[in-house]
């Protein structure tokens, strides 16, 4: 079975049969998707993890395949209809719908019309009429009318009620009206009269008569109709050309017309109408939506692997503020560790106006605690807040300490994404991590922590509270958590993990860890202290050679006797970093030192039946950098002066933003007017645009131009697409002429 899989998935995928053969066989050993990626190259063939997710993901869903098929032979057996040939194609068959059209006949329903007219012994009838040879089917009919059946019109009716259901069931049929659902569909929407001037579906109002071919029909737009449907504002109907398929339908039953051929002709209508019509558009309602789940799930799985991945300041002394106006802003202070030193409220804006004495005591705690960046939430009073803040940290005189040793400079200052803050405030993890604090407090402190290190915080909060999908509630619950469960595993095994630092919540999501062994080594770690080599995980409870194997190579011991502990340098291989130092004359530090030194070496030398060169050249890489972290540095941003409200927007102003939110039809923009705006996919750049990622990415700072305020529904259309630039005279008077015509005072 396991080669038939292999064939399936490479000729699918267009792969190595050899290269998915071995992935499949390390997926079934528990081996992780960053392991194998990173770690069996030679194994794989080079296979990176989107690569080896898709095996995974069609490994699955033919094991899936493979146990209904199970069922469908067992329940085809047990009616004693199972052939040769039909246990040749079921066994020749891997596509889910291909099986269920073959199980269709066999598969238990319940009592049908059609049920009933065999039962009542009216299955004969239905093959006269369908051979179409009697000239009076009344005629043949009189032959049935025995029992329940009391006339030769009721017979009729129960054979055209089998014909109905034998022409739904029928593969050719069902193949024919999904090829026109397939090149023909039209989806429609139309909103339910009695909520057309609710509040609640003002939203929906681009969807109150809207129709589109539905292989046009775009995931977001797919699923707004959906969402509005659930909520039972729309009506969604996907509908092709019956006529048509009725039509071709006829041409494979009815040979004439005949009296025996019209009844035919009445009971495929009936048929397809009443069973195969609504049967085909429930399939592409499924699959439409399971297309845009697909979409919406990658979009959202894209964006968070951005906001993980996003630029952390690393260990500095953070001031977090979660802004607000009538509560105040919450102000905690970090040590380099992320540990709470310190926190109290100020009430620097409208309704209190405290602002002198928030300005003393923000001024005292950078003093106190030598504090040297200052994370801002962006929620409410962000704006306000960093000007505020701005205008503190100007006064360098008055705060800044006048020892001759102090090393303190401004702080530098950064808008942080506070999207989950909330969440994880009130959630077990932070009740656990400050019993004694408010919730005010915990989110302040996921704040600032957020500004230290995004991925260590972030993997606190469940994926989808983090704010940047897109329709993240309507898609397949189960598909989504897994996927996100799958980036964030992705990116914390990308970055890798300090083993004497992490928390629990980091460090289960390693490579061969979980939450117990996660727990396992922080209990370990305190009772013991901190780690100083990788071979101390095996003394971890139920810490095995197998997880040892799989999570080694992303922990890293900065202060580790030998080097390759800070390294992604896996333990296996650890001998080959020595046989080169040997060969070179020189300990393993001196080799990461010395850059002529790891010159020298020829990797070819050290080649083995088990080391090939794709592991021998991440070892180099990895020599030159150890532990090196591959996300970006991160950088200050500040929004243009005066323009605070949406009122403050005028028509061609070209501000700058930050990216907070990517779709596949554009990206939210937050240009600093506390309504964020869109940048659709076709005003990104310049030139057609597939996919946003491909320009921009999460918290990017952009320059972006308004093009449109729509002040009443609170819209902002903004553009990326740059301006021509050195327009030609004539382009010049012409414009000019434009103006003056207008009326314009500019002019």
């Amino acid at each position: 079975m396991k080669k038939i899989f292999s064939s399936i998935i490479a000729k699918s995928l267009n792969l190595r049969e050899q290269a998915v053969a071995n992935t499949l066989a390390l997926l079934d050993e528990g081996c992780t998707i960053p392991f194998i990626s990173r770690y069996r190259k030679e194994r794989t063939g080079g296979l990176d993890e989107v690569q080896i997710a898709a095996i995974s993901e069609q490994y699955e869903k033919l094991k899936e395949i493979a146990k209904r098929k199970e069922t469908v032979v067992k329940t085809i057996v047990e009616q004693e209809k199972m052939t040769p040939e039909l246990q040749k194609r079921i066994d020749d068959c891997w596509e889910a719908t291909e099986l269920e059209d073959i199980y269709l006949p066999f598969k238990p329903k319940r009592r049908t019309r059609a049920q009933v007219a065999r039962e009542q012994g009216l299955e004969p009838l239905a093959t006269i009429l369908l051979m179409q040879r009697e000239r009076d089917p009344e005629q043949a009919a009189q032959k049935f009318v025995k029992g329940e059946v009391k006339d030769a019109e009721q017979a009729l009716k129960g054979a055209q009620d089998i014909i109905a259901e034998t022409v739904s069931e029928d593969e050719r049929s069902r193949q024919q009206v999904r090829g026109s659902f397939r090149r023909e569909a039209i989806i429609t929407s139309k909103v339910v009269k009695a909520k057309a001037d609710t509040d609640e579906a003002a939203k929906y109002s681009d969807y109150f008569d809207w129709h589109e071919p539905l292989k046009r029909c775009s995931s977001h737009r797919l699923l707004a109709m959906r969402r509005g449907e659930a909520e039972g504002i729309l009506r969604v109907s996907i509908e092709t050309n019956n006529e048509e398929c009725i039509e071709r339908l006829c041409r494979h039953y009815v040979y004439g017309n005949t009296p025996c051929g019209r009844l035919v002709k009445e009971a495929v209508e009936d048929g397809y109408k009443r069973l195969l019509e609504p049967s085909i558009e429930t399939e592409f309602a499924g699959m439409s939506k399971e297309k845009a789940d697909e979409e919406a799930i990658h979009v959202f799985a894209e964006n968070l692997r951005q906001l993980l991945l996003g630029a952390p300041l690393g260990q500095k002394r953070v001031m977090g503020i979660d802004p607000g106006f009538r509560t105040g802003c919450k102000v905690v202070c970090l040590d380099a560790q992320g540990n709470l030193l310190h926190h109290e409220a100020i009430f620097p804006h409208p309704p209190v106006n405290h602002r002198m004495q928030a300005m003393v005591h923000v001024q005292q705690m950078i003093k106190d605690y030598q504090i040297e960046a200052i994370a801002i939430g962006n929620g409410t009073a962000s704006r306000e807040t960093r000007e505020f803040v701005e205008s503190v940290v100007k006064e360098e005189g008055s705060w800044k300490t006048e020892e001759v040793h102090s090393p303190l400079k401004n702080p530098q200052i950064f808008i942080v994404s506070e999207d989950g803050a909330s969440v994880y405030s009130a959630s077990k993890v932070a009740r656990e991590e400050f019993p004694d604090e408010d919730v005010t407090v915990r989110g302040a402190v996921s704040i600032g922590r957020r500004l230290m290190d995004p991925l260590a915080e972030l993997v606190k909060i469940d994926p989808k509270s983090i704010g940047v999908g897109q329709y993240q509630h309507d898609v397949d619950q189960s598909k989504l958590k897994k996927q996100l469960d799958q980036t964030v595993e992705s990116c914390v095994n990308n970055v890798g993990v300090n083993l004497n630092t992490a928390s629990s919540h980091l460090l289960q999501y390693v490579s061969g860890l979980g939450p117990t062994l996660a727990k396992n080594i922080v209990d370990y770690r305190k009772e013991h202290g901190a780690f100083t080599s990788r071979a101390q995980l095996k003394k971890v409870p139920r810490l095995g050679p197998a997880a040892y194997e799989q999570c080694a190579g992303f922990l890293r011991i900065p202060e580790a006797k030998n080097p390759l502990d800070n390294s992604a340098v896996h333990p296996e291989s650890y001998h080959v970093v020595e046989h080169m130092a040997k060969d070179q004359g020189c300990s393993v530090a001196d080799l990461i030192k010395d850059k002529e030194l790891r010159a020298r070496i020829d990797i070819k030398r050290y080649v083995t039946d088990e080391v090939g060169l794709p592991t021998l050249t991440d070892i180099m890489k990895e020599l030159e950098k150890p532990g090196r972290d591959p996300r970006e540095q991160i950088e200050e941003f500040e929004f243009a002066k005066g323009v605070e409200t949406i009122d403050d927007l005028e028509e061609g102003m070209e501000l700058p933003g930050i990216v907070t939110n990517i779709t596949n039809f554009g990206a939210f923009v937050d240009i600093g007017v506390h309504q964020d705006g869109l940048v659709h996919i076709s005003q990104l750049a310049n030139k057609y645009v597939k996919d946003p990622n491909e320009v921009v990415k999460l918290h990017q700072h952009v320059t972006v131009r308004v093009v449109e305020v729509d002040r009443r529904r609170k819209r902002i259309a903004l553009s990326m697409k740059k301006l021509t630039p050195n327009p030609s005279p004539r382009s010049s008077i012409l414009a000019l002429l434009a103006k003056k015509g207008d009326g314009s005072k500019k002019s």
